[in-house]
């Protein structure tokens, strides 16, 4: 077999496309992972619906062109449950569409993947869990076999330019250890994708669902990103304010607060003539570079009230 030499200096360099940067780039692949129950189907799924309406990303103010998302599921219903998801986190279903397994089941190495994204344009194909699709006869803990099928499907995302996500469970790990190593599977599977993004609770806020960069191999790692899930439905919260040892153990490990104190000092100058709406409070201390989790954390140790007026909530000092 001859062998074919490239120079460098013949390789035309070109800038990572981004989806949402610098959390999910265009052709390349990410992996979305988090304990059960912890949100992150209904993270992806909001992505998407973001996506299908042509909307910013949160905390990006650039809209661009509605675009088609494929996702595949092995998990749940898509009649009775994610249907309903799409349309709770309010995307556009003419643009969701979902590739007919009824002959034969999908994996990483088909050739239907590619197919339907040329087919539809898609810009993001989703793939909900990782262990359904690696194929039949994959062991998903053997380099050797990880490596060539996350090879085919890189292929795929480079040469269509499409944002594939992957979404994994964790592994029952001790919570001590490193988050990299909290996946499923071979750490070839943490080796082979971009980005890496966990998914989990704030155990400090019960409705709250935190979003942060595990791994981040063509750009800075971003910011946590909040979203709430509750009896009212999804929300995007934004920018948020926690440590990721925190997140993927669950304990808060101590430390001085000054932030937190510098919040209640602005809060209580906030307040000092009266009520005020909970998102200009948020707002303003976001200028300080004050987060929702401690504001939060700072409404508490102020002794400020909330309360819903109107369609607003309002937060008033305690008598």
């Amino acid at each position: 077999m001859n062998v074919n030499i490239i120079t460098m200096s013949d390789i035309q360099a070109t800038n990572v496309c981004w989806l949402w940067y610098p959390y999910i780039p265009y052709g390349k692949i990410t992996l979305v992972q988090g304990d059960p129950g912890d949100g992150k189907t209904t993270f992806v799924l909001a992505v998407a619906a973001l996506l299908s309406n042509g909307k910013p990303m949160p905390e990006c103010d650039s809209t661009v062109t509605p675009q088609t998302v494929i996702y595949q599921t092995a998990e749940d219903g898509l009649a009775d449950t994610i249907k309903p998801r799409l349309i709770e986190v309010g995307a556009d279903c003419s643009r969701i569409v979902v590739i007919d397994e009824s002959e034969a089941p999908l994996s990483f190495s088909d050739s239907r993947i590619e197919q339907a994204i040329v087919k539809t344009n898609a810009k993001l194909l989703i793939l909900d869990p990782l262990q359904a699709y690696l194929g039949i006869d994959v062991d998903m803990h053997r380099a050797n076999e990880i490596r060539p099928i996350f090879k085919t499907l890189a292929g795929v995302a480079e040469r269509t330019g499409c944002a594939i996500i992957i979404i994994g469970h964790m592994n029952k790990m001790a919570s001590q250890s490193k988050g990299l190593y909290r996946g499923l599977g071979s750490i070839d599977i943490v080796a082979a994708v971009r980005s890496i993004l966990l998914v989990g609770r704030d155990k400090e806020q019960e409705n709250t669902r935190v979003m942060a960069h595990l791994k981040s191999s063509l750009a800075p790692e971003g910011c946590p990103i909040a979203f709430e899930l509750d009896e009212d439905g999804f929300r995007w919260v934004g920018a948020y304010d926690i440590e990721l040892d925190d997140l993927l153990n669950g304990t808060r490990v101590e430390r001085e607060s000054t932030k937190q104190a510098q919040a209640v000092s602005l809060i209580l100058e906030m307040l000092r003539d009266g009520e005020m709406p909970c998102t200009e409070i948020y707002s303003r201390l976001a200028e300080h570079g004050i987060g929702r989790r401690t504001a939060e954390n700072a409404k508490k140790a102020a002794g400020v009230r909330a309360f819903k007026e109107g369609a607003a909530w309002q937060w008033k000092l305690e008598k």
